[in-house]
């Protein structure tokens, strides 16, 4: 079984930052892709940002030039560094891993931007 725990979420002010951290357990981590998840109230997940095995990273328009994504397979941690952060910002996030036998999610994190 693989869990993921999430953890650097919290209050700030616009034009703040926060990074967040999200360590699994197991083996599969490093042949994984990983990736970070938002969800506001009354809207959809979406996707925030996702990085392969490799190295390559993908974001949404909206966090293009002030999140970056990074992991760290010898710590088994995804990281998803925020700045420039805006109240449009505020929503739980949720880390996600994918690989060819697992599909699994966080138990998510609470970031709230105040204006």
């Amino acid at each position: 079984q693989v869990q993921l725990v999430e953890s650097g979420g919290g209050l700030v002010q616009a034009g703040g930052s926060l990074r967040l951290s999200c360590a699994a357990s197991g083996s599969i981590f490093s042949t994984a892709v990983m990736g970070w998840y938002r969800q506001a109230p009354g809207k959809q997940r979406e996707l925030v940002a996702s990085i392969t095995t490799g190295g390559s990273t993908n974001y949404a328009d909206s966090v293009k030039g002030r999140f970056t994504i990074s992991r760290d397979n010898a710590k088994n941690t995804v990281y998803l560094q925020m700045n420039g952060l805006k109240p449009e910002d505020t929503a739980v996030y949720y880390c996600n891993l994918r690989s060819s036998t697992w599909y699994n999610w966080g138990q998510g994190t609470q970031v709230t931007v105040s204006s």
